[in-house]
């Protein structure tokens, strides 16, 4: 079961729509909400060149303070915003440059059952770094609930939809979505473009019917189309409130589930999405 939940905060105005889709779910499920405030420092390193005059030791205490300043007064409103919430929570906070940030957020996440996040991709209102997110996703091993910019959470999950391709990726990310899974009224599995077979998904619906699950299975055909476009339009038309699936692999560069459609969906979906890798 999910017992804390972690919440990517950077004094953003996306932290509240995070926190709202924290809050809900830490609600339904009595769980614990950690909000981990993520306050970057400059790294003053590249900022300028260290020729060792006082001027310019001078000039990076200055922006090193500032940096910390603003921090504290960001950790104070999020301090005060998170004891409004009706559930149990704590801030975390982390200074660090952009390039010990990420190592440093893998290291919280994988101490937390649920990573929340702002969808990395597409549109400029999206305030995570895909660097955060991937890292967090590759290395926490731990899923992450990623929310579209701008989203804010309006309902409960009731309708799930599970793009499934038999993968290890696939896999992992549906255990960790069975919870969403079972407290959802409806489940659609949807298999693109499957391999001919007698009977493509039963596996998996025999295997969620195992957890009480009545899911239905729904076998689309991409036509030359984008899968990540099969996935939308589903998604769409069953008016899904979570979109589970499995992660690319490794790198960028070796896309393994539906091909590049984990970057695509990461980049169009209106929709949350759990990914698991």
């Amino acid at each position: 079961m999910i017992k804390d939940i972690m919440v990517h905060l950077d004094g953003s105005p996306e932290d509240e729509i995070r926190l709202e889709h924290g809050q809900a779910l830490a609600s339904s499920g009595r769980a614990h909400l950690i909000g981990l405030f993520t306050n970057q420092l400059p790294d003053l390193t590249i900022a300028m060149p260290m020729d060792g005059s006082a001027a310019t030791m001078q000039i990076l205490a200055e922006l090193q303070d500032e940096a910390l300043k603003e921090g504290d007064a960001t950790a104070k409103r999020l301090t005060e915003r998170l004891s409004t919430l009706q559930v149990p929570s704590e801030l975390r906070r982390l200074d660090e440059t952009f390039g010990a940030l990420s190592g440093r957020v893998v290291d919280q996440a994988r101490c937390a059952d649920l990573f929340i996040a702002t969808r990395p991709y597409g549109g400029a209102k999206s305030t995570d770094s895909p660097d955060l997110a991937e890292a967090v996703l590759f290395g926490s091993g731990r899923a992450l609930l990623l929310v579209p910019p701008g989203r804010h959470r309006q309902w409960p999950i009731e309708t799930v939809l599970v793009a499934w391709n038999g993968s290890r990726e696939s896999a992992r990310a549906l255990r960790e979505g069975l919870e969403f899974i079972e407290q959802a009224a409806r489940t659609v599995v949807l298999l693109v473009d499957p391999p001919p077979n007698a009977e493509p998904g039963m596996g998996v619906k025999a295997h969620l019917a195992h957890h009480n699950v009545v899911a239905e299975v729904v076998i689309a055909e991409s036509q030359d189309r984008d899968v990540a476009e099969v996935i939308l339009e589903e998604a769409q038309r069953i008016s899904a409130d979570l979109v589970i699936m499995g992660a690319y692999g490794h790198t960028r560069l070796r896309e393994q589930v539906f091909g590049g459609a984990t970057r695509d969906m990461l980049t169009a979906s209106e929709r949350p999405i759990l990914v698991a890798q």
